[in-house]
């Protein structure tokens, strides 16, 4: 069984529209825990396949892709789909960032 939490994350995490981030701190606050951005990390892993999550859609609070290697590179691209500019490896917050917000 899922927890509260999870149910949300996951909730949230389908929401990011296309062509927009969210940071993990900010999915993890907007679930009800702002300490719990290392989970959201552990339920992206866990359940992006499962449930078809926009993984890549989630970077680190100085935004920049916190994965490496051949993810880093698949998110890259990911990104660059959807029109996500990744200059200096950081996106432009003023540009990019998602304000989720209830609903």
């Amino acid at each position: 069984m899922m927890t509260e939490f999870t149910e949300e994350v996951i909730r949230i995490i389908k929401k990011i529209p296309y062509g927009k981030v969210m940071t993990y701190g900010q999915i993890a606050a907007a679930a009800g825990n702002p300490w719990g951005a290392r989970q959201i990390s552990r339920i992206l892993s866990s359940m992006s396949r499962k449930y078809d999550l926009p993984w890549y859609r989630v970077v680190n609070s100085k935004g920049e892709i916190s994965l490496s290697g051949e993810a880093y590179f698949e998110q890259l691209s990911r990104l660059s789909d959807e029109g996500i500019e990744v200059k200096n490896k950081k996106i432009d917050f003023d540009k990019y960032l998602y304000q989720y917000t209830e609903g």
